[in-house]
């Protein structure tokens, strides 16, 4: 007596499974999670879903309608569930919600509910609900990675802030520039390009985006391990190098490789506590400082400000902290 699913009256095709998928998700979690050895008794079977999704759309653009109207009536054999949304991301929050009322009988096969009558109205209050993992500072391997975004779907959050690299390690394989994983804690805790794809894609078809961060200029000290010459020096390290033109050039890789893999339209460029003490310790940067009569905070703003219009170049928006 599977949960079936009907989409009877849409216009929505799910031409990639996002819905199907879901369902298939909802009624294992359901199955396994909410499973009791209940007493059946006779009452009205919980047949299925159907599922009424407006717009053909499944671009998950930023503010995209995520809004539902879950009805569950009380009487009928066999009772339907009825899901509208104007999207298809709406259709999901809509099914995570149904799980919650709904209870598997493991002796019978039978899926019931916690009470009925069930009219549900909902929409997010933000457009954006995020959750943020440093793999900088500590490693996740991807599978990890993977069941956080599943943990964020039973949330209805929807933007998985990817803190990739910092100080400590630059994990991430990046083409254009490959010796930047060099600066990885090992081997081992690397993320290929793939990889990247993989967790995008996987969260993309559960309503989720990654919003990919690299922190300029501070916070980038593992990036000379593979390129030296974007440190002030050996011995002074961070902030990047505001006078080479080396270093503006690598941001320009690291965020054309990005354009390929991280969809969302925002990108995280970091910014924050900077030390800028290197450059005016550091005496070819300072002897750049006064041709260019900058000051410290004046070579702060150029550095953001041209890192942010590389970032411009690549369809991006920016996010600073």
């Amino acid at each position: 007596r599977d949960l079936r699913l009907s989409t009877a009256g849409t216009g929505y095709k799910d031409g990639k499974a996002i819905l199907a998928d879901a369902f298939r998700r909802m009624v294992a979690v359901i199955q396994l999670d909410h499973a009791i050895n209940g007493s059946y008794h006779g009452l009205p079977v919980l047949a299925g879903v159907n599922v009424a999704v407006r717009s053909p759309d499944d671009e998950l653009k930023f503010g995209v309608d995520e809004s539902y109207k879950l009805t569950v009536p009380a009487t009928g054999n066999p009772i339907y569930a009825r899901i509208e949304a104007q999207t298809v991301f709406g259709a999901l929050h809509a099914l995570e919600t149904f799980s919650q009322l709904c209870y598997f009988d493991f002796v019978l096969g039978v899926t019931g509910l916690h009470w009925a009558p069930w009219t549900i109205v909902d929409k997010p209050r933000f457009p954006y609900r995020g959750l943020l993992i440093d793999t900088a500072r500590h490693y996740l391997p991807v599978p990890v990675i993977i069941s956080v975004i599943d943990s964020m779907v039973y949330s209805k959050l929807n933007v998985l802030h990817w803190h990739i690299v910092d100080e400590q390690s630059f994990p991430l394989e990046i083409p254009s520039y490959p010796k930047l994983s060099n600066g990885a804690y090992s081997y081992s805790e690397k993320y290929t390009i793939n990889d990247a794809i993989h967790i995008v894609q996987y969260a993309e078809k559960r309503g989720v985006n990654v919003l990919a961060e690299i922190d300029v200029p501070g916070h980038a000290g593992s990036w000379g391990v593979g390129y030296p010459s974007l440190w002030p020096s050996a011995t002074c390290q961070q902030p990047l190098d505001v006078s080479n033109d080396f270093t503006f050039k690598v941001i320009d890789g690291i965020l054309s490789d990005f354009s390929k893999v991280f969809k969302f339209k925002f990108v995280h460029l970091g910014g924050d506590e900077v030390d800028t003490s290197c450059w005016t310790t550091t005496p070819r940067i300072k002897s750049w400082l006064v041709q260019h009569g900058m000051n410290e905070s004046d070579a702060y703003r150029y550095f953001v400000l041209k890192a942010q219009k590389i970032a411009i170049s690549h369809g991006y928006e920016i996010i600073n902290w």
